[in-house]
């Protein structure tokens, strides 16, 4: 079965029409987007920096010759691409298929290393544990996962150093924060936020005029970040005391929730969210 992407519907239906047209799906997955959209009759090029996904991007090369460009790297690196695109698609978050492999460590389900790694490359989650004096790990509990007592539970997790997820998760004592605390220690591990901030920066320059940005979200801290930068690209710009001010460079299109049926179908869908704006100049 092939992988069904959450909202893609809702994707599809706020980029319209996208035969001809050039689309960047900045995090490729198991490749259902970027399949829906040459489906479709668009040109993809696909950033993934997890390097498990490569044999899915070659089949899909296979498939479509030059309509698809796959860069294995992260996708903030869409900051060297030439401008010129129709629409820019991003799914964030971790994908099912990361959390269902035991050796990458990346769920507390099963027990594996604790890596957390999405590329494979820099310091793996144990490694940043061992590394990192108690004050840091609780800052990251709290700010990537709203942890409480983080203090208690970041000087524990420092003395313990675990090194396989299952140890990560015994040390836990509140059952409600073992989520969060994976949540958390995997953004730090792969400066997810850094690379929505950095990614985001230069979509303006990179997107046509009448071109979209598009971004599927699945928990709150992500989905702030998003809304912001948004928001800033539909306000007016300049003072509210000049007779008139500077149009703003996008507009803001529909947001989207999934279905009950979809729900139903993929529980991940439960959290996700989609933000999309559209560039008018």
């Amino acid at each position: 079965m092939k992988h069904i992407p959450v909202l893609l519907g809702s994707v599809l239906s706020t980029l319209g029409d996208v035969s001809g047209k050039r689309i960047i799906d900045a995090t490729f997955g198991a490749g259902g987007y970027t399949r829906a959209f040459l489906t479709a009759g668009a040109d993809v090029t696909a950033f993934d920096r997890d390097f498990t996904v490569i044999p899915d991007a070659q089949k899909i090369k296979q498939e479509y010759g030059d309509r698809f460009t796959f860069i294995s790297n992260t996708f903030s690196h869409i900051s060297d691409l030439e401008p010129g695109f129709d629409a820019i698609v991003f799914d964030l978050g971790i994908s099912s298929m990361q959390i269902d492999i035991a050796q990458r460590g990346f769920s507390f389900r099963n027990d594996g290393p604790l890596d957390m790694r999405m590329s494979g490359d820099g310091i793996s989650a144990a490694d940043l544990i061992a590394t990192s004096s108690p004050d840091r790990i609780a800052q990251i509990l709290r700010d990537y996962g709203d942890v409480k007592k983080a203090n208690i539970l970041a000087r524990a997790i420092c003395d313990a150093k675990p090194k396989t997820t299952f140890e990560l998760r015994d040390l836990i004592y509140n059952p409600h924060d073992v989520a969060p605390v994976f949540q958390a220690l995997r953004i730090a591990v792969n400066d997810e936020f850094g690379e929505i901030e950095r990614a985001l920066h230069v979509v303006p320059d990179l997107l046509n005029v009448g071109g979209k940005c598009v971004c599927v979200t699945f928990h709150s801290l992500e989905d702030r970040i998003v809304k912001n930068i948004f928001r800033d690209w539909t306000q007016a710009s300049g003072s509210p005391y000049l007779p008139i001010a500077n149009e703003p460079r996008f507009k803001m299109l529909k947001t989207a929730l999934p279905s009950d049926v979809e729900i139903s179908n993929n529980s991940r869908a439960r959290s996700a969210h989609m933000r999309a704006v559209e560039k008018s100049y």
